[in-house]
């Protein structure tokens, strides 16, 4: 069942951490990465490969004239919350009341309204002190329950599928060792969304800023004149940033800026922020104040107090669907069928879909039934994990040349 399978990968810790410099960030995703791999062999796939760099790979043969359609998933967990020892409950018939997680944490209907929607329904929750981890493990148990499906139902006509489950998403690192050649396919999907008639091909266009403050560092009882606090430097080179392009007071098309890390002393200082824009001109614009602001601080110091880097991360995946639908209209299509009412909204964030549509890849994003990502409050719903699966299987039977 379905949520047995994701009941199964959310007991892995599998966490990647931004500040790792080995891939996959942490050694405790090759144990997720080694179940699947057996999974995959005992369902009979093909090619089913774990390679140096963690990614599990397989292949389903299918029928030449239908097209190859390749299904992702990432593996690794967000670190914004701990993915130590969840322990998963599940809710049957959820009310529509609060959620008691713990004794001293509640989900309220009034802070999280999105549970107004799930009446009814079978619920998958936290116990308020991990995240539940269906970012991303509801969207591998749907490949692996559609992939199942489809082996012990050889009725269903369907093309050649591979399937990759990566590590590192979270960390913005999940492509950077994808296997092209492994990946044949005339496009493909992340299972990476949330509601099951969601489809997402419109992402964030993203870079990091790392803003270096040096200090200068003198006794205080002789500081007058001389010390330079590279921490309250900090705070100044924040609070000339706009105070409106943040998480919290945008949405939309609206692009952001935020403030992920600050750590130092009084002799140095680090910060590191997220800049994303759906628009590249306006996201070359953030990153051009980022600049100025450095300008005027090293110009109020007199030497280079502020040492700034921009690096670019990944890129909106629209443009390269211009002229090239047929992953949009398939799953117009398909929707139509399992009765989905269609639903394409931007994506505020990021995803592995993006940069492999970029590399050749066109590959859009579906969804996997869970909610409130990254934290302690995150749910998943059977009902729509189960519609997905039902809509994956339409994608792939009704995909011919």
């Amino acid at each position: 069942m379905l949520i047995d399978k994701l009941l199964d990968y959310v007991s892995y810790e599998t966490t990647s951490y931004k500040s790792s410099e080995s891939f996959p960030s942490s050694e405790k995703e090759w144990l997720l990465a080694r179940h699947l791999k057996e999974q995959l062999e005992k369902l009979g796939l093909q090619e089913v490969i774990l390679d140096d760099n963690c990614y599990v790979y397989g292949y389903l043969p299918g029928d030449p004239d239908y097209l190859a359609i390749g299904l992702i998933a990432h593996m690794d967990t967000s670190e914004q919350a701990s993915g130590k020892d969840v322990r998963a409950r599940i809710i049957e018939n959820y009310d529509g009341s609060d959620s008691k997680l713990n004794e001293d944490l509640y989900s309220t209907v009034q802070r999280f309204p999105n549970l107004k929607d799930y009446v009814g329904k079978t619920l998958v929750v936290t116990d308020g002190n991990t995240l539940l981890g269906a970012d991303d493990k509801a969207g591998i148990a749907i490949i692996m329950q559609t992939l199942e499906t489809l082996i012990n139902n050889p009725d269903i006509i369907h093309g050649p599928i591979r399937v990759c489950f990566s590590p590192d998403e979270e960390v913005g690192r999940g492509t950077e060792h994808f296997n092209y050649d492994l990946f044949k396919v005339d496009f493909a999907y992340t299972i990476d969304g949330d509601k099951p008639n969601g489809l997402e091909y419109e992402n964030f266009n993203a870079a990091t800023a790392i803003v270096n403050v040096k200090g200068i560092s003198v006794h205080p009882g002789s500081a007058k004149n001389k010390m330079v606090n590279a921490i309250q430097v900090a705070h100044e080179f924040h609070d000339m940033m706009d105070k409106d392009a943040l998480p919290e007071k945008t949405e939309g098309y609206e692009g952001f800026n935020l403030l992920l890390g600050i750590k130092g002393e009084v002799a140095s200082c680090t910060m590191q922020y997220i800049i994303r824009n759906h628009d590249i001109g306006l996201l070359n614009k953030q990153k051009h104040d980022f600049e100025i602001i450095r300008d005027k601080l090293n110009d109020k110091y007199g030497y280079d107090v502020i040492d700034l880097k921009l690096v670019d991360s990944y890129r909106n995946m629209k443009e390269k669907f211009i002229g090239h639908e047929e992953p949009i209209d398939l799953v117009k299509r398909a929707m139509s069928e399992v009765g989905l009412e269609f639903r394409s909204v931007a994506i505020r964030g990021g995803t592995d879909g993006a940069s492999l549509t970029w590399n050749g890849i066109l590959c859009p994003n579906l969804g996997t039934g869970g909610q409130n990502f990254h934290g302690v409050h995150e749910f998943w719903c059977k009902e729509d994990g189960e519609k997905v699966v039902e809509l994956l299987l339409k994608i792939l039977s009704i995909a011919k040349k």
